[in-house]
């Protein structure tokens, strides 16, 4: 009878044991799908970027960025807006620039220096945008953020006064912010 329960006791652990293993990795893949998810409309929403060409596929929190893209400022950018979401880890970048080089000299020549200028801008209006719509104290879908040259300009409504002042915290929390101008009316209920 002893002998059955000790046998009993180590199937117990052992059990509990794999079980605890389990829920760890349940956990762990539970967080990556919730990075996933967020990296996906981070793209999503850029405007800049096609996102049915990037892919993402998420492991303990390292991001890996696979697809095409048309230019390496696409490229760079992509890598820039997943890497400022909460949780990643870090971002190993495999997209293939499509572009031919001919394309490629032709938009340089074309957009001059103001390409490092114009990714700076769309990155902040991206990371902006993207941390209003995850923080449930702000109505991040009926605020506008403009950039230009690092100057972030906000217009829309808040529903009151403690809102607003969180929204302009948070632009002029963001890299790059030069600064912050407010257009945002609160609406009274």
């Amino acid at each position: 009878m002893k002998t059955f329960n000790k046998s009993m006791i180590a199937a117990l652990v052992l059990g509990t044991t794999a079980m605890g293993a389990q829920a760890s990795s349940w956990e762990n893949e539970s967080k990556d799908a919730w990075i996933d998810g967020k990296a996906e409309t981070v793209l999503l929403m850029n405007t800049n970027l096609n996102n049915f060409d990037i892919n993402t596929d998420v492991k303990n929190g390292k991001v890996m960025l696979t697809g095409k893209v048309n230019s390496e400022v696409d490229k760079e950018l992509a890598e820039e807006l997943v890497l400022s979401l909460d949780g990643v880890t870090d971002v190993e970048n495999s997209l293939t620039v499509v572009k031919n080089s001919d394309m490629k000299k032709h938009d340089s020549e074309m957009m001059g220096n103001d390409t490092e200028s114009d990714l700076t801008d769309a990155k902040i209006t991206t990371v902006i945008t993207t941390r209003y719509l995850f923080d449930s104290e702000v109505g991040g879908t009926d605020i506008d953020v403009d950039t230009d040259n690092g100057v972030v300009t906000l217009k829309g409504t808040v529903e009151s006064d403690a809102e607003k002042q969180l929204a302009m915290e948070i632009a002029k929390n963001a890299e790059d912010v030069r600064k912050v101008v407010d257009e945002l009316t609160v609406i009274a209920e």
